[in-house]
């Protein structure tokens, strides 16, 4: 009898529980006078058999109408104060044609500087007033101010930026602590998780989008050097740089950075910085740093493809090949070869060269890291300190002046240290650009940090001081050769 009241409730159920109330009714007496059926039911509507059901309590899909009417309201109030609005503005240098000639000047005046501004969000993670948004947000900014739910303005001051990572860290003051979410596992996540976006997007006000895990471990999507990103469907659009991504715990999982658009709004396809990278870099800000220093193991990676997984006997092209390690660095005393594979680390895995940047850089300097190692056909295990860059021979910078491309660049001889805070290999070797005055011919002529100056008019650029003496020279005429991302450039000109 039972199976048979059992059957007729769950075929009722399933075609109307939701919109027909006679038969929820129904359903709610026979729960009464059985109260083991509504046990049996609940199991069978979820899909699974008692105590045989694999599916945790934090993450399975609705059940009944009470929690269909669950709303994502109490964890908005909860995290939303925190998230705040950041207004970037620079003066921008506009030049003209007819700047310089007194007869043009005379009717048209001279070309005047003009302001632009940028719109962002940001994550407050600190109740001191220590502000995460993103690199791209500020860059180049003269003043950046930060408005925070409550309707306050504040200024701030950038305690620290890195564009290879996309990632900024402001500043604000007040008589009163900030409300703060708290940083969260990004490792933690699993795609479906439920997320919330929250940010201004368009200008438009603080704005709150909810979605899922889309995927993990996004790379090469042109945002930035970095390549671990969170994928979300979460509506992301314009303004919500540097917002949060929120789980459904009310923690941080992600700086929401970029979208795919080919329209300039959301399709569904957003990327966000994982946490673990956002709480690294935090602390390093809130320790002092100038920049976000990387654990140095004194070794170059380079991507395994399938024709190398083949050869090494892989079944699938994954990890990072080691192709270069620094004689005496840590990474040699412990062992490790060029043409091994960094298969894990911590035992997480590594499955490309992006991961593994990733997961190093999320670690702190002056621990061991475990790495396991595909070498020679075997894998092995084996334990190597994380260090900091060495700083090489102490080389002044030095900024180049008199009449030549290179006036208003700061240089400086490359060192490991140097190399990593300008996002070059660690084993690159020569002369390289720290910095650029923005209003300097070097400036006009589009050269950028990290750029390595080879040779100049003939002469073989081997130190800071052969450049400069150099870029001295009396003639009109520039032949250079300059190396940007390992890619050789050679530019003929006259100035």
């Amino acid at each position: 009898m039972r199976i048979k009241r059992l059957s007729l409730v769950l075929f009722c159920a399933m075609l109307a529980f939701a919109a027909v109330p006679a038969v929820r009714q129904a359903l709610a007496e026979e729960t009464k006078t059985d109260p083991g059926l509504s046990d049996v039911l609940t199991d069978l509507l979820r899909g699974v058999e008692g105590e045989n059901a694999t599916s945790g309590p934090d993450k399975r899909v609705p059940f009944g109408r009470e929690e269909v009417q669950l709303s994502f309201a109490p964890l908005v109030k909860q995290t939303a104060p925190a998230v705040v609005n950041v207004y970037a503005s620079q003066t921008a240098k506009v030049t003209s044609p007819f700047d310089g000639d007194p007869f043009f000047e005379e009717f048209f005046g001279r070309s005047q500087p003009r302001a632009q501004s940028s719109l962002g969000s940001g994550v407050l993670v600190d109740p001191a007033g220590v502000v995460v948004t993103n690199f791209h947000v500020v860059k180049d900014a003269d003043q950046v101010k930060v408005a925070t739910a409550d309707g306050r303005e504040f200024d701030s001051k950038v305690l620290l930026k890195d564009e290879t990572l996309d990632l900024a860290v402001l500043k604000i003051s007040s008589d009163k602590p900030f409300p703060v979410i708290a940083i969260g596992d990004s490792d933690a996540l699993e795609v479906g998780d439920l997320l919330l976006a929250i940010g201004n997007p368009f200008g438009v006000g603080q704005t709150t989008t909810s979605g899922i895990v889309s995927a993990l471990a996004r790379s090469h999507i042109g945002v930035s050097d970095s390549g671990f990103f969170i994928q979300t469907d979460a509506a992301i659009n314009p303004g919500n740089s540097g917002g949060a991504l929120i789980n459904m715990g009310g923690q941080l999982v992600g700086i929401n950075t970029a979208i795919y658009s080919r329209s300039g709004g959301s399709i569904g396809i957003g990327f966000a910085i994982p946490s673990n990278m956002v709480r690294a870099f935090a602390d390093a800000a809130k320790a002092g740093l100038s920049f976000f220093e990387r654990p140095y193991v004194g070794a170059e990676f380079e991507r395994v493809t399938p024709q190398i997984a083949e050869s090494l006997g892989m079944e699938k092209p994954t990890g990072a090949l080691v192709s270069t390690v620094e004689e005496a660095g840590p990474a040699a005393k412990a062992g490790l070869k060029p043409g091994d594979v960094v298969l894990s680390l911590n035992g997480k895995p590594v499955e490309s060269i992006e991961a593994l940047d990733y997961r190093m850089a999320t670690l702190s300097i002056g621990t061991n890291a475990s790495f396991a190692v595909l070498s020679k056909g075997q894998q092995s295990t084996m334990d190597i300190a994380l260090a900091r860059a060495p700083e090489g021979a102490k080389s002044s910078e030095m900024t180049l002046r008199g009449r030549s491309p290179f006036s208003g660049a700061k240089v400086a001889e490359l060192s490991p240290r140097l190399a990593q805070r300008l996002g070059v290999r660690t084993d690159v070797k020569g002369v390289t650009v720290v910095d650029i005055n923005r209003d300097s011919p070097a400036a006009d002529f589009g050269f950028q940090p990290g750029d390595i100056v080879r040779e100049v008019n003939g002469t073989t650029i081997d130190t800071a001081a052969t450049l400069a003496q150099v870029a001295q020279q009396d003639t009109r005429w520039w032949r250079f050769t300059v190396e940007r991302g390992g890619q050789i450039m050679r530019q003929v000109l006259r100035y």
